[in-house]
Parts: C-alpha cells; sequence; structure tokens
C-alpha cells in the first residue's frame, strides 16, 4: 500500500483545494466533469480531498476537459 508523509499530504491536499477551485471557476460540478472526462466521480471528489495523489495523464486529462490551461492546474 502506498502511504504519503505529512508533507506529501498538505502539498495533495494544496493541490485538491486548487483543483476544486479551478473547477468551480471553469462551470464543472464534479458530476459534470466525471461525465466529460470519462473519469469516476469518486476519483474526482478523492482527488479534491487530497486523498489520493493523481497521476499525470489524469491531470492532463482534467485539464484539457475544463478548458484550463495544464500550467494553471499545477500553479498551487
Amino acid at each position: 500500500m502506498f502511504t504519503v508523509n505529512k508533507r506529501e499530504s498538505d502539498l495533495l491536499l494544496r493541490f485538491g483545494q486548487h483543483f476544486k477551485m479551478l473547477r468551480k471557476k471553469h462551470g464543472f460540478t464534479q458530476e459534470s466533469l466525471s461525465y466529460a472526462s470519462d473519469i469516476t466521480l469518486s476519483q474526482i471528489a478523492r482527488i479534491e480531498t487530497g486523498k489520493i495523489n493523481p497521476t499525470l495523464c489524469t491531470i492532463l486529462t482534467l485539464a484539457k476537459t475544463m478548458g484550463a490551461d495544464k500550467r494553471d492546474l499545477l500553479d498551487f
């Protein structure tokens, strides 16, 4: 099982909060983004709460689906 230390946990939480803000800014609910990106609703929720470490491919898919600059997702 993959475990994260406190620093990594804080980083994932900050990323999740930033991602949630961008999702809302681009007019998506978790449900609509899930449908449009073909990424499960539970995965999006776990990203936003810092419970999982999304892959680069997932981050890029979400950015493209939202019409966000991929650099904006990593600028937090």
